[in-house]
């Protein structure tokens, strides 16, 4: 139980995903982090956090997204995410950049 502020569906959410993630080989700490952000990205997009960043309450939801993008591959960041560490580390001419100009500026 991370967090005391769960509800009891949040918490079989949790373990739920958890355990599926266990079950494709992901390792311990990483399966925690990925069903601790999803639960927690759900639970403020049905306003539930007292918290939540712009880019929770955009985004698709975690079921919708994996069923659209499971046989596509980790895409890694979206555009949205790249945008913003871009605007934070004041990348030029961001706003009319691509993904993956976007990426490629980040890693410069």
């Amino acid at each position: 139980m991370p967090r005391a502020a769960w509800s009891a569906k949040r918490e079989r959410q949790y373990a739920h995903i958890k355990q599926g993630l266990l079950q494709r080989r992901t390792t311990g700490s990483e399966a925690e982090e990925i069903a601790a952000r999803t639960v927690n990205k759900v639970r403020a997009q049905e306003g539930e956090a007292a918290q939540a960043s712009a880019a929770s309450l955009d985004d698709l939801s975690p079921s919708r997204r994996g069923g659209l993008r499971s046989h596509e591959g980790a895409q890694g960041r979206t555009h949205r995410q790249l945008y913003e560490e871009a605007r934070a580390k004041g990348i030029e001419g961001r706003s009319s950049m691509n993904k993956a100009q976007l990426e490629r500026a980040l890693a410069r």
